[in-house]
């Protein structure tokens, strides 16, 4: 098993912005985030605000339409992809 970290933000000049993004997901899911050590939280609380960082950087899209049903004449079907776009 390797033990490389790959928690390493490629530009390190970004990690204020990172610092800043996280405050703020932090606040939207309603953690109490301070600044430096974060140890009194909870894994469901600190895995809730890197679910909510995620979110914000992979919105869903979706796609809709309507098309002729093929079974009934006269009658629509909506048809509706939602699809997530990730790395």
């Amino acid at each position: 098993m390797s033990s490389k970290n790959t928690n390493k933000l490629n530009v390190p000049e970004a990690r204020s912005a990172m610092d800043k993004f996280k405050m703020e997901a932090a606040s939207e899911v309603g953690v109490n985030l301070k600044e430096g050590y974060n140890g009194d939280l909870t894994s469901r609380e600190a895995g809730s605000v890197g679910g909510q960082m995620v979110n914000i950087m992979t919105p869903v899209r979706t796609a809709s339409y309507e098309r002729a049903d093929r079974t009934a004449l006269g009658h629509v079907q909506r048809i509706e992809y939602a699809a997530q776009l990730g790395a």
